[in-house]
């Protein structure tokens, strides 16, 4: 299912309760605050421009969800967005992830892998994208994450040389610049 803009906060607690049992384990060990701040975070996501999610939902509850939006004209500064444009650098930005929609969470239930529900989240929220650009990011040390982008067909984009740092960025299989 998906829906689109505030109609998720409606979903909140389940959402939070998912992405606390997804991200508070390895690689993630994300803190109960960091945790917390997910449910203020999507408050404020669901207002962006082109903001969507999509959830998978069994008789468990949510097993997994995305989130993602439109990347804005001016490229933000906070959160790793300042690892990623020092790694493409701004006329790469420009080109690939300016107005393309970023998909800004996946977070799937370790009882629902390996089932493909994560493919089928990263489907149907990556549908609609603006002639078929889409991209994330993920932590470098997330190795089982980054070979999963890998497997599903997203590309790699190649850091500018001496530019590596802890993300890795990665074009959605039909990006018109995969």
């Amino acid at each position: 299912m998906i829906c689109y803009g505030p109609a998720v906060l409606d979903l909140s607690d389940e959402l939070a309760d998912a992405y606390s049992e997804v991200f508070s384990a390895p690689p993630w060990n994300e803190d109960e605050e960091t945790i917390r701040q997910f449910s203020l975070r999507l408050q404020a996501d669901s207002r962006r421009t082109g903001f969507r999610t999509a959830f998978a939902q069994s008789p468990a509850g949510i097993d997994g969800f995305a989130t993602a939006w439109l990347t804005p004209r001016t490229f933000p500064r906070d959160r790793a967005y300042g690892q990623v444009a020092a790694q493409l650098g701004r006329p790469r930005v420009r080109e690939l992830l300016i107005g393309a929609l970023e998909i800004d969470e996946l977070a799937v239930r370790p009882h629902a892998r390996g089932h493909g529900t994560g493919r089928a989240l990263l489907a149907e929220i990556t549908a609609d994208a603006p002639d078929d650009r889409a991209w994330l990011l993920t932590a470098r040390v997330a190795t089982d994450t980054v070979a999963t982008y890998r497997r599903l067909g997203w590309h790699e984009i190649t850091p500018l040389p001496g530019t590596q740092n802890g993300v890795v960025v990665f074009l959605a299989p039909n990006h018109p610049s995969a």
